[in-house]
């Protein structure tokens, strides 16, 4: 690492320079500006914190656009809801739909079910039911999105099943900023709730003590809710047996005991964020996690949801991805480059461009 330190010289060392192979930092050294001026800085201040109240009513207005938006989504999302439970089937107008992608797939499907046409003919012919709505939406949709597969279990998946459809709920005009996800349920025996809540709340206001740090609005808690479990079919717990023995009569019994067990379930009974104490690093995380998912759920999930249970936005998602990756390469390949550079001639100093050292 190669540092360099670059003066101005009408202003006594005000700016000073580093540079680390071909990247190139300025620093501005506030302390050592004259009194008028900081002064003036300190003016300039104020402006930004006004700027940065002006930018938390912009994103209240964005809020209620979104609140205004989502009801006319609603409509949308509720024949969703219908075609996915098979309350209602499509028309065929509505099944109209044109991709070269699936056009190909259905092709190779025509030459599969060609070549098994022998094997077919030679079992006797079972009758199928035509499935209802489409099975196991959003299951498959917990399936396929990491974020929400790591927190999906084997015995969390019978109960999904049962999950007709997740729901964006924004808060109403006059009430403090939040929003909720609503998880609604066909009727099922593991517990009695039609609809599993998570509520998030939001700010959009800078903090008095940090005002620049302000970027917008941001998750700062959030409440689950207490769900109405069937007897014995819990599985946010489990139950194991200890051996115990008495010191005195050296007796043996067993006791038994519930215990936590992870589940997607765990999701609607967070960790709480608590003004009065410091929470330790792993229940930090934990919170984080949780703000990151909500996000997820109201900004992708919900909005996109045919498009996860496809692959489509994965695809993208992974895309993305890449693209971010292959950049990172390149970056951290020049680095290595530069200090290959370094290696092969140690005592050889790059010449500084004037205007770097004139500042």
């Amino acid at each position: 690492m190669v540092t360099d330190y670059a003066s101005n010289l009408n202003t006594s060392n005000r700016i000073i320079v580093f540079r680390v192979g071909s990247f190139v930092m300025f620093l501005f050294s506030h302390s050592m500006l004259p009194k008028v001026v900081k002064r003036r800085v300190h003016a300039l201040k104020r402006l930004q914190v006004q700027c940065a109240n002006i930018e938390a009513k912009f994103y209240e207005e964005v809020h209620e656009l979104e609140r205004k938006y989502a009801a006319l989504y609603q409509p949308l999302f509720d024949k969703r809801r219908d075609f996915v439970t098979g309350t209602v089937e499509p028309t065929e107008e509505e099944c109209e739909w044109h991709s070269e992608r699936e056009e190909e797939e259905e092709l190779a499907e025509e030459v599969k079910e060609k070549a098994a046409i022998e094997d077919a003919k030679k079992e006797e012919a079972v009758p199928r039911e035509d499935p209802k709505g489409i099975p196991e939406f959003w299951l498959t949709i917990f399936r396929s999105v990491d974020m929400l597969s790591d927190m999906l279990q084997e015995h969390d998946e019978p109960i999904l099943k049962h999950l007709k459809d997740i729901q964006v709920k924004f808060s109403e005009p006059g009430q403090p900023m939040s929003f909720t996800l609503e998880f609604h349920f066909e009727s099922n025996g593991y517990f009695n709730n039609a609809v599993l809540t998570k509520v998030y709340k939001m700010k959009s206001e800078p903090d008095a003590s940090e005002p620049f740090s302000f970027e917008g609005p941001e998750i700062i808690d959030c409440e689950g809710c207490l769900i109405d479990w069937h007897k014995g079919k819990d599985v946010t717990v489990k139950t194991i047996k200890k051996k115990q023995k008495h010191k005195g009569r050296g007796t043996v019994r067993t006791v038994t005991k519930q215990v936590p067990n992870d589940s997607f379930f765990n999701f609607f009974n967070p960790v709480k964020a608590s003004p009065d104490e410091e929470m330790d690093e792993d229940s930090e995380f934990t919170l984080a996690q949780d703000f990151e998912i909500g996000h997820f759920f109201r900004e992708r999930i919900v909005p996109r949801a045919v498009l996860y249970f496809t692959g489509e936005a994965l695809e993208d998602d992974e895309s993305f991805d890449e693209e971010e990756l292959e950049e990172g390469d390149e970056e951290e390949q020049d680095d290595e480059d530069d200090d290959d550079d370094g290696e092969l001639e140690p005592k050889k100093e790059q010449p500084q461009p004037a205007e770097c050292k004139q500042q």
